[in-house]
């Protein structure tokens, strides 16, 4: 297939499309407006499962799934090729005093994933840093973390070592060039970039976009708010969460502390309330925290969206322009199935899995 695709959006979902693409199809070029992966894709904290993967749709708990049994062979693949390691960190993790804890157990037998409850003796146990007061727990192992920062530096270089792929980074997307009913390629602040297909996997400014052709892709931006402290490299030897905040050990002992959750439009400042609020939920999670040095604080833009299903697929009316976003919390846990299905769809290839949650026909507007 000699088709040259253009990728607007280089963050982790743009950066893994292009290179199922490469292989794929003659010339793909990345477009991002700013540095490529420098949004969502490193602003979050990388854990390969949904926060609280039972209160999910099967739609996402689907691509959870393959993205999770896929993930190692990633990071092998794309250290060995690159030299980048993405750290794919296997911790598993523990979930502390839920509210929907039946409801957590119940899917995990429906669903044959490993996931138990066990007594909170054990947690602490295994997580001599917790906080005093926490009375049940449920575990799951083989859950991993990446290093999101790290893949993004790693997919960057694979891309760059591709005779096929361009990335084009401060390259502004004002809008798409349409003729007949196909779009034929898109509009930069250098002019008209041409394309046989383009991809919008362009994260929560996707759906502004979207919107210049007339068309109401309901994904918007929902800011969260980090905070990275650094310990000793065994100071936490799983990830924890409770209250809706989590802790992520990296492997040299950077903790990450995330996340709020606010409606703030396209704001990405830190505030000094969350950082305080984040600074006590860490305290409390694992007190050892309470003298630690801050070396980060940060905000990142969710691309949000109904029910976190993202949009995967050919956009109707408009042939030749094809989405790929809208994955809300979980665009790092999601990418690998997503872009797999994506790259099947394009190319026509046998999808991965069911298409037809995530197709757009039918959910714009």
């Amino acid at each position: 297939m000699s088709k040259q695709v253009v990728v607007v959006g280089g963050g982790v979902i743009g950066l893994l499309t292009a290179f199922n693409l490469a292989a794929k199809v003659g010339q793909v070029v990345v477009c991002d407006q700013g540095e490529v992966g420098r949004e969502s894709s490193w602003a979050g904290g990388g854990i390969v499962s949904p926060l609280y993967p039972w209160r999910y749709s099967p739609a996402v708990t689907a691509l959870a799934h393959w993205s999770q049994d896929f993930y190692p062979q990633l990071g092998e693949h794309l250290f060995a090729s690159t030299g980048v390691d993405p750290e794919v960190h296997t911790t598993g993790l523990y979930w502390l005093d839920l509210d929907d804890e039946a409801e957590a157990l119940a899917w995990a037998v429906r669903e044959q994933r490993p996931l138990s409850a066990v007594d909170i003796s054990a947690a602490y146990d295994a997580v001599p840093g917790l906080g005093p007061g926490f009375r049940r727990a449920i575990y799951m192992a083989g859950v991993a973390n990446v290093r999101n920062p790290r893949l993004v530096k790693s997919l960057k270089a694979a891309l760059l070592a591709l005779p096929n792929v361009t990335l084009r980074e401060h390259c502004k997307i004002t809008g798409f060039v349409e003729r007949d009913g196909r779009v034929t390629g898109v509009r930069t602040g250098d002019g008209v970039l041409a394309a046989d297909e383009v991809v919008l996997s362009a994260g929560a400014w996707s759906g502004e976009l979207l919107r210049t052709l007339g068309l109401a892709l309901p994904v918007e931006p929902v800011k969260g708010q980090m905070i990275l402290f650094k310990c000793a490299e065994d100071f936490l030897p799983s990830m924890v969460l409770a209250k809706g905040r989590y802790a992520i050990p990296r492997r040299d002992g950077h903790i990450l502390v995330g996340s709020t959750l606010e409606h703030a439009g396209f704001d990405k400042t830190p505030t000094v309330d969350a950082l305080e609020s984040l600074k006590a939920s860490a305290v409390e999670l694992l007190p050892g925290l309470e003298g630690a040095e801050v070396v980060a604080h940060w905000a990142g833009l969710r691309p949000g969206s109904p029910q976190g299903i993202p949009y995967i697929g050919p956009v109707p009316g408009h042939q030749g322009l094809w989405l790929n976003c809208g994955h809300y919390r979980n665009g790092l846990v999601l990418a690998p199935a997503s872009c797999q299905l994506f790259t099947d769809l394009l190319t026509g290839a046998e999808p991965v899995i069911d298409p037809a949650p995530y197709a757009p026909a039918g959910r714009l507007g």
